[in-house]
């Protein structure tokens, strides 16, 4: 079993997003998650514990709970893709301020073209 590395949280409007970064690769890897998922048992088992490490081997895998799920903070209601698409930059921003080698810059760019976009 592969100990879990920190989980750290970012707000995405009044609710907070639990998220991981590991590896050090080059690129950042966002990795968006199914229906359910929970960053820290996810490290518990094999399969998925060797899924994220071989991720982590060529890029810095970036993870997080979804609203509702894990260890993010529970809905009052049905969210929307709007707010999913939300949660996805909340966590981008902040993991860009994460200390990476190499991956910062590029994950700080892709974040605010994609913002300059949505926001036409």
């Amino acid at each position: 079993m592969t100990a879990s590395p920190k989980t750290q949280y970012t707000k995405s409007g009044d609710l907070h997003i639990a998220y991981q970064v590991t590896g050090a690769g080059p690129l950042d890897l966002v990795f968006v998650p199914g229906f359910v998922s929970h960053l820290e048992h996810q490290w518990e088992h094999p399969w998925s514990s060797h899924f994220f490490e071989r991720l982590g081997s060529f890029s810095r895998l970036i993870r997080f709970d979804k609203r509702g799920t894990g260890l993010s903070d529970r809905l009052g209601g049905i969210d929307t893709l709007e707010q999913r698409m939300d949660d996805v930059r909340a966590v981008m921003d902040a993991a860009c301020h994460v200390p990476a080698p190499r991956g910062k810059p590029r994950c700080c760019d892709f974040h605010h073209r994609n913002e300059q976009t949505d926001r036409r």
